[in-house]
């Protein structure tokens, strides 16, 4: 299939203006083909040739004018219109399409619980061609009028308000001009939950068995909205620009959400079937602000090429967390983007292909390279730079400009140097120099604090004759607005021992003026740089700080502080700079004191599937396991009051996946219930059935019952988990052959089936995959497309084979010019993780 260049796309715009689309999909033709008949209007600005993007199953017709044109002509997924001339023009294209079965362009999944069957669209950058014809880029923005037909018991929604007709006929109604990747459509025997706000009808949408999921959730998912819609038009001047919002939750998705205007689709894994925590809870409500968000920043104004995907994904994720943060229940959002998400933008831009946040539009030239940057720094390091922009130009001057840009592009689409320009109309601030220095360099700032006495000449700040200074070393290039604080033991206060206490917290600019900033009093026992988390830097706390870090991080009264602090402590970690071992003592220490469930969380994923997994030494590994089962156990003791319900059910998941010996495991399961609860929902069955898997404790016929149990679609991909986990030669072979040679596995099967493939512990068993991934990887992402080649270099690869050999076999790899672009970078991502963890354990091992 060839990809679309932006020099393509470029003038194929200046070529032609697209006025509407009429779209017809018969979705009850059978269960591998669904009908699409299309006509498109277009006008040509001048005499010349250009083409359409489809990609048929059978193309049955196609006519330009009233003209049939040859069929024979379709190459590939274009289609050529030669000799236009200027002037409008209708083109009609029927052809049979292909449903999906990896979550690419029309999804078809039949539930397993029920027998019934769902199909939804995702149509992101150029799948749009999977379900209809269409001139396939953002800015050739057009209105779409799409009628369905479906099986007698469906519902069908889209962007617009659906009428059904009758005899399974459904009228959308149309869009305003949008993209093409932003037209939506879901299909299937929906078990929904209606209602109006502000005059538009709402509704969330769910598969009939998870009904009673959806239900108990239906007011916080309701009110999660409506709060984040009227904050929205508090903020922005431009109203809601679409005439209703649906909100789908679908099987099998992909991404988290997509922001189809109108119809949010996300995946359902957000329809809580068993337990989860309240951070787990915030997840989802900052997802639906996120894809809100969008509505404005994506929809109504939109990319003009794949170049700024920034301005959509950066702009929500800042509005989705800082939203969430004003106007509902969770308040502490920013803490967990601090703990959970920046991470994820720290790593990706320290790896080899890493990239500005807002590239130069050359360095992506078609769509295939354009999908590789959706990633943790257009999501998380952007949105950084976001917050660190408002912290600098003030809130009030950065919607002034954010709404000028919404009034000058609405419906249109918009670049980066417009986003700039609308920015600096609102401000006498140079955000022009601002965007090159943050938005167009790639890597991370480092700032070293360094605390001293002053100079004899310096004149305290205080009349007491105590003071201290500060000095931040910056290895980098970027400006930085930071908050610092300054702490002190707390002494006489209920706090106790070890807690700290804020003294005072003052901001300063990186890089300032030469000269330390001195501040009043003695030297305080912890000195905190970006205190509140404002900006995006790797900080280096002054010996004396990072004592006292090690020995009071759980004493420190504010979550975003600890959260902060907590990140300096990975950092160190993966730069050689703080033992594995200290990392694990550190959590060892002060986790059981924790009350945020969110560093909770994140601090024990980093232990877990970091340290424990890869970056200690295969024989030391026992002992990390051991450290986090301990801590597991401190803290379900401390849970057993049941007032902390979420605490304790993080620290009982830790403790299944840590665990090393299967006798408690039984227990549970055998008893159905962990004592003093909770008892076993179906995500807790699983989990343990998988660590017994691992183990070699449980086998085939105990997951067949389990199966048996719990019939559901989690529960076969429960099942496919633990049989892929089983450390026999047998189970792998088989696992291996689903994954790399049959085809059949949907995307989320064979996501399930390869997290339970490689297994840490299992490394002589799996050695010969090690070679055997590279080959195998490549063809299969070569059959099956971007989504499926993303999923197998991130789940099937094999990210505990740390040695040499198989970086070298990796290396080795890449020169192969067959790797589509989605695998290479995947490879080149993991590749990059393996050697850091080879050097976090060279470096452990020399100064062990």
């Amino acid at each position: 299939m060839s990809v679309l260049t932006r020099d393509e796309a470029q003038t194929r715009a200046q070529f032609l203006d697209v006025e509407r689309y009429t779209i017809a999909l018969d979705l009850t033709t059978g269960d591998e083909t669904f009908d699409s008949r299309t006509a498109i209007r277009f006008t040509a600005r001048a005499a010349g040739d250009t083409f359409v993007e489809v990609k048929p199953a059978a193309l049955r017709s196609i006519s330009l004018d009233g003209q049939p044109l040859d069929l024979a002509l379709l190459d590939g997924n274009r289609y050529p219109l030669t000799g236009l001339a200027a002037g409008p023009h209708e083109l009609r294209v029927d052809a049979a399409m292909h449903y999906s079965r990896t979550g690419e362009g029309m999804h078809r999944f039949t539930d397993p619980t029920d027998g019934e069957t769902y199909l939804y669209t995702q149509l992101f950058m150029e799948d749009v061609q999977r379900v209809f014809a269409a001139f396939d880029q953002p800015d050739l923005k057009s209105v779409f009028a799409i009628d369905v037909t479906a099986p007698d018991g469906w519902t069908v929604l889209g962007n617009g308000v659906a009428e059904h007709t009758g005899e399974g006929h459904w009228t959308i109604a149309p869009t305003p001009p949008v993209s093409t990747y932003l037209v939506a459509v879901a299909a299937g025997p929906w078990h929904s939950i209606t209602t109006e706000h502000a005059g538009l009808p709402f509704g969330i949408h769910c598969r009939r068995s998870l009904a009673p999921y959806l239900d108990a959730d239906a007011d916080e998912i309701l009110d999660i909205t409506r709060a984040c819609y009227d904050r929205y038009h508090e903020k922005f001047d431009e109203p809601y620009p679409f005439d209703s919002y649906d909100q789908a939750f679908v099987p099998e998705f992909n991404a988290g959400a997509m922001e189809n205007p109108g119809l949010v689709t996300f995946r359902d894994e957000f329809v809580y079937r068993s337990a989860v925590t309240d951070t787990e809870r915030q997840t989802r409500a900052m997802v639906i602000a996120h894809e809100m968000a969008h509505m404005w920043f994506g929809d109504l104004v939109t990319l003009t090429w794949w170049d700024d995907i920034w301005l959509n994904e950066s702009f929500a994720e800042y509005m989705g967390y800082q939203t969430l943060t004003e106007a509902t229940r969770f308040t502490d959002t920013w803490v967990d983007f601090g703990v959970a998400r920046k991470g994820w933008g720290y790593d990706a831009d320290q790896r080899p292909s890493t990239h500005p946040v807002a590239p130069d539009p050359d360095a992506v030239p078609d769509t295939a390279s354009a999908l590789l940057n959706f990633d943790g720094i257009s999501y998380a390091k952007g949105a950084s730079a976001l917050r660190q922009l408002v912290a600098w130009l003030g809130e009030k001057d950065f919607l002034a400009g954010i709404n000028a840009h919404f009034a000058r592009h609405r419906f249109a689409n918009a670049t980066l140097a417009d986003f700039i320009d609308n920015l600096a109309s609102a401000t006498d601030r140079d955000v022009h120099t601002w965007a090159e220095q943050w938005l167009r360099t790639t890597g991370i700032d480092t700032l070293t604090a360094e605390v001293g006495a002053p100079e004899p000449s310096a004149t305290a700040p205080s009349g007491n004759g105590q003071s201290w200074t500060l000095t931040v070393a910056r290895d980098g290039s970027r400006p930085h607005r930071i908050a610092v604080g300054a702490y002190d033991h707390a002494l006489n206060t209920q706090a106790g021992p070890g807690h700290l206490a804020l003294r005072d917290r003052f901001e300063i600019d990186v890089p300032g003026d030469g000269t330390p900033t001195v501040r009043p009093g003695h030297r305080p026992a912890l000195v905190v740089l970006n205190d509140g988390d404002l900006t995006y830097a790797k900080i280096r706390p002054d010996a004396a700080s990072w004592d006292t870090v090690l020995a009071g991080l759980s004493g420190i009264p504010d979550a975003l502080t600890r959260a902060v602090l907590w990140n300096a402590a990975r950092d160190m970690v993966r730069d050689g700079d703080l033992a594995p071992a200290a990392y694990l003592a550190t959590a060892r220490t002060h986790l059981p004191y924790e009350s945020d469930l969110a560093l909770v969380q994140g601090v024990l994923t980093f232990a877990a599937g970091q340290i424990a997994d890869r970056y200690v030494a295969p024989e030391d590994r026992p002992a990390a396991l051991a450290t986090l089962t301990d801590l597991c156990r401190d803290l379900i003791r401390r849970t057993e009051d049941g007032s902390q319900p979420g605490l304790r059910l993080i620290a009982v998941r830790h403790f299944i996946d840590a665990a090393t010996q299967p006798d408690t495991l039984w227990t549970w399961l055998d008893e159905g219930t962990v004592h003093g609860g909770p008892e076993l929902d179906p995500e807790l069955r699983w989990r343990i059935l998988t660590r017994l898997a691992a183990l070699g404790t449980t086998d085939e016929k105990a997951i067949a019952a389990a199966l048996e149990a719990d019939t559901s679609a989690t529960g076969r991909e429960g099942a496919a988990r633990c049989r892929a986990a089983l450390p026999t030669a047998e189970a792998k072979a088989a696992a291996w052959d689903a994954l790399f040679t049959d085809d059949t596995l949907s995307n989320y099967l064979f996501t399930a089936t390869a997290q339970g493939f490689w297994q840490p512990g299992q490394e002589d068993l799996l050695a010969a995959y090690v070679p055997r991934f590279y080959a195998d990887a490549t063809a299969l992402a070569a059959r099956r497309g971007p989504a499926i080649a993303e999923a197998a270099g991130r789940h099937a690869f094999p990210a505990y084979a740390i040695d040499a050999d198989s970086l070298a076999t990796g290396a080795r790899a890449l020169e192969d010019p067959d790797l589509i672009p989605a695998l290479r970078r995947k490879l080149v991502d993991q590749l990059d993780d393996l050697r850091r963890a080879l050097a976090v354990r060279t470096n452990a091992a020399a100064n062990g």
